[in-house]
């Protein structure tokens, strides 16, 4: 069981509204609402799921790198994953 079991139904809440919030802009669009309603919601979306993944970074950075106990081995893995994952899809 992982450290994000701790926060599994907070995250799994957090999911679910993000999963709402694009189901409105899908809506929004199949009823051919206004650009600037479109935007909004859009804008919605990606401040949630922005907000979703800094609570992640924030915790593999307390679990897999600053973590007191943690081996060397253990803390630079947990850096390199993220430096990965910042790499590949923060933009």
């Amino acid at each position: 069981m992982g450290h994000l079991s701790d926060k599994k139904g907070d995250l799994l809440a957090r999911v679910k509204r993000i999963a709402g919030q694009v189901a409105a802009v899908e809506r929004s669009l199949e009823r051919d609402a206004d650009c600037v309603d479109v935007l909004h919601l859009v804008a919605a979306v990606r401040g949630a799921v922005n907000g979703l993944l800094d609570e992640i970074v924030v915790d593999h950075l307390h679990e897999h790198v600053v973590k007191p106990g943690l081996s060397d081995e253990a803390r630079s893995k947990g850096a390199e994953d993220l430096v990965t994952v910042i790499r590949r899809y923060v933009k």
